[in-house]
């Protein structure tokens, strides 16, 4: 094996009962847990475990409950020995990485993704937004026509996540245009997505702003190891890049394809990803079939992962 990657996933990963079991087998998830629900003031624990689904897909529940599983997976394979080279996260996932790569502190970054999320669900009125998933077409024609579209209602390609799939986001006007447009153009499918707010656009403005000022208050640290920047797609440690990242971040496209060759570039070979789902194993099946994917997110899935090290090393 040459490096190992921890990567961690954004928005739309979450379900009811994540992080159950591991609570329930290691003394450092319970103590995690506690932090986050002392840094919030309510329990975002109980959210996880028992719901209702409805509360937990709430933007400013969603982003600290997934951090805080995502941040405990992470924890618990360091606790087994297991220690990433570089880190990058999907979006809310890169306060998981800059927790772990040291950046952030735990319960601060859980207080930060909190605000975060109530910053961005009121950047945008409910209804006036929206986003869609674009498969089958190439990114520079998504680019183009996105940019076409705009110049009446605005609508951009937002998440580079793996070849052939890109999301917009936009107005709810600039987004329905845009899929009406990208089939013409040849898109395989455009599905629109069942979220709150059109993340990651211009529309953002507002609550990169206000993230700016909570930003303020917190300690941010140079991180141990790098971690790779949504907005640029390149490998940051510095404590001001890193803090000038995250302002911009939450207004700007998420460049995942781009993370994935930068973590490439260093030598990365096994990605590991920590935390619910494997939306970004599905990715890296996309983006390179060489590459290694794992994830942690239960016992089950941690055996295995830690079976597989084992072997490799």
């Amino acid at each position: 094996m040459n490096k190992l990657a921890f990567v961690f996933p954004g928005q739309g990963s979450q379900s009811v009962g994540m992080g159950k079991d591991l609570f329930e087998h290691y003394d450092l998830a319970k103590k995690m847990f506690k932090e986050a629900d002392d840094a919030l003031g309510y329990s975002i624990m109980d959210m996880c475990f028992n719901g209702p689904e409805e509360k937990l897909r709430l933007t400013a529940n969603t982003q600290p409950a997934i951090l805080t599983v995502s941040a405990i997976a992470a924890a618990i394979l360091q606790e087994h020995g297991i220690e990433p080279d570089i880190v990058g996260g999907h979006s809310l996932g890169e306060y998981s990485a800059l927790v772990t790569a040291g950046a952030l502190n735990f319960a601060d970054a859980v207080y930060l993704v909190n605000r975060r999320g109530s910053f961005m669900q009121e950047a945008v009125p409910v209804g006036e937004g929206s986003m869609a998933a674009v498969i089958g077409l190439d990114r520079n024609i998504i680019v183009e026509i996105c940019g076409q579209i705009s110049k009446t209602a605005l609508v951009q390609a937002v998440n580079f996540n793996c070849p052939g799939q890109v999301v917009v986001a936009g107005t709810t006007e600039g987004v329905n245009a845009a899929v009406v447009k990208l089939k013409e153009a040849g898109a395989k499918k455009c599905v629109l997505l069942p979220v709150s707010a059109p993340f990651h656009s211009d529309l953002m403005q507002p609550a990169a702003e206000k993230l700016a000022a909570e930003l303020d208050k917190i300690a941010i640290h140079d991180a141990h190891i790098p971690v790779t920047a949504n907005v640029t797609g390149a490998s940051i440690v510095k404590a001001e890049d890193i803090k000038k990242s995250l302002v911009k971040q939450a207004a700007s496209p998420v460049k995942w394809e781009d993370c994935i060759e930068t973590m490439k570039e260093y030598g990365a070979d096994v990605y590991l990803e920590a935390g619910p789902g494997k939306v970004l194993c599905g990715f890296n099946k996309r983006i390179d079939k060489m590459l290694t994917s794992l994830n942690v997110e239960n016992i089950a899935s941690l055996q295995k992962t830690l079976d597989y090290l084992q072997e490799v090393r």
